[in-house]
């Protein structure tokens, strides 16, 4: 399994309204970014995403899990992008700011940091179990 974060803004999709999509999840489309599609690409069934903010709050709200690996995303018409399907997890008990998130040096090699306008970047299992735990206090 891998570990992912996957941002939106959360006037356009919250991690409330992933809740709402119930058990049968929705896909995660509009990439246009080809490093973040080429992310969605290597994306496997069971692998668990942070649900990020961005814009309007910067913050960890929860998890995701992939349901579905990628396929083309209807929203391309020239049919070069994929989306994957993913399913609400759970909610944080803690959102994770971005500035907590940038005070741990452990955590400064983050593409979240160092590449701030990607929107589907992979994290290594370590990072995971710092943010899943700062989020689980």
């Amino acid at each position: 399994m891998k570990y992912w974060l996957l941002k939106s803004e959360p006037n356009v999709w919250s991690i409330d309204q992933q809740e709402k999509a119930g058990s049968k999840g929705v896909a995660w489309d509009g990439v246009r970014n080809y490093q973040a599609a080429k992310n969605l690409k290597s994306m496997k069934k069971g692998d668990l995403c942070f649900f990020y903010h961005s814009n309007i709050g910067k913050e960890i709200v929860g998890i995701i899990e992939v349901i579905e690996e990628s396929f083309l995303d209807k929203t391309d018409k020239d049919k070069r992008f994929v989306a994957v399907q993913v399913k609400f997890k759970e909610k944080l008990k803690k959102s994770i700011s971005l500035e907590e998130i940038k005070k741990i040096k452990f955590l400064s090699h983050l593409s979240l940091i160092k590449q701030s306008r990607l929107s589907v970047m992979p994290i290594d299992s370590k990072s995971w179990k710092i943010l899943y735990k700062m989020g689980s206090i």
